[in-house]
């Protein structure tokens, strides 16, 4: 079972809202999860981008891979490149 950490989408029509979760790569993209990981608001100014480094650290440890789109958003908010790889 590969997992993997994405955006999974909230909010309504035309006011995107995401979390950033771990799910099984054959979940669908709104479906199951296993666990939320933060948040990710792309109308606020600047773009508000929150996760928390434990759970993330547990997931990256155990093998999850992070999607391009979180692994950028990851990047920009400062974290390791080694740990995204």
């Amino acid at each position: 079972m590969s997992i993997r950490i994405r955006l999974t989408r909230g909010g309504r029509k035309k006011k995107p809202f995401y979390r950033v979760v771990a799910a099984n790569v054959e979940a669908k993209r709104d479906g199951r999860f296993l666990e939320i990981l933060g948040t990710y608001d792309p109308l606020k100014e600047p773009a508000e981008f929150k996760v928390d480094p434990a759970k993330l650290d547990k997931w990256l440890g155990q093998g999850a891979k992070p999607s391009d789109t979180v692994r950028s958003l990851l990047k920009k908010a400062g974290y390791s490149s080694k740990t995204l790889s």
